[in-house]
């Protein structure tokens, strides 16, 4: 159910191992859960995860499907450091309201829960945690992020994922250059949806390509946006699509 692979980081480099990784900056730790990504060296998407504080080790909440690659990944980067990558054994909960005890709000939103990290597997959910990511924009692994993504297009700045004070990382000088240098012409936004097209759907706009509708909720989705055509009605499939900030920006 929460089909998530949790990797332990442990050793005296590990904290300098991850912060010339990442893009978010290792030393939040100290007051919680860091949403974060590691890229290419040109600053494309390679895996999101959250980095969780267990003492002097590190927790790697990744997608399940990212689980592998994101640890060949990390140990063609250890080269010698003093840093150990192994799988924790634990599984991941998720919930809403109080944060108990051994958990963490979720870094990106508050309206996103909290999460904690246990021996035994969660048996019950019953949140809608689409509906959530769609109400509050918030992509998901293998969905809205993939290959081809870049993380200020998906909203890393806004869901504290980036933080751009920290120093180098893998593709730092991409994001960094996308952020003060250009003005973002494409991306994630929340759009409204009547009717349904399958996850991944092109949208069309005056028979011009404007995008790709994603995840779906409630007449809401996620689409990835070229701004400059997404000024009126578009299609995807048989659903009609709307911006839903067009009207400020037509």
């Amino acid at each position: 159910m929460t089909n998530r692979r949790i990797l332990r980081l442990s050793g005296a480099d590990t904290f300098d191992f991850l912060q010339g990784l990442v893009t978010n900056d290792v030393k939040k730790l100290k007051d919680g859960a860091v949403y974060a990504a590691i890229l290419t060296p040109q600053g494309k998407y390679l895996a999101d995860f959250f980095m969780i504080p267990e003492g002097d080790a590190v927790l790697l909440d990744v997608a399940e499907a990212l689980g592998d690659m994101l640890a060949q990944r990390l140990t063609m980067y250890k080269l010698r450091a003093a840093v150990a990558i192994e799988e924790a054994g634990l599984h991941l909960h998720r919930g809403l309201g109080e944060v108990p005890e051994d958990g963490f709000a979720d870094p990106r939103s508050a309206e996103m829960g909290w999460r904690a990290y246990r021996t035994g597997a969660q048996t019950a959910d019953d949140v809608d945690w689409a509906a959530l990511r769609v109400a509050h924009l918030v992509p998901e692994t293998m969905i809205e992020l993939t290959p081809d993504t870049f993380i200020l297009e998906a909203g890393f700045e806004r869901l504290n994922g980036v933080d751009f004070r920290k120093g180098c990382y893998v593709g730092q000088e991409v994001t960094a250059r996308m952020k003060h240098k250009t003005e973002l012409r494409k991306g994630l936004a929340q759009v409204h949806v009547d009717g349904q097209a399958p996850v991944g759907t092109e949208l069309n706009a005056k028979g011009k390509a404007a995008g790709t509708l994603f995840t779906q909720s409630a007449g809401k989705g996620i689409a990835y946006l070229r701004f400059d055509r997404a000024k009126g009605p578009m299609q995807a499939g048989t659903a009609q699509v709307t911006w839903a900030d067009s009207s400020e920006n037509a």
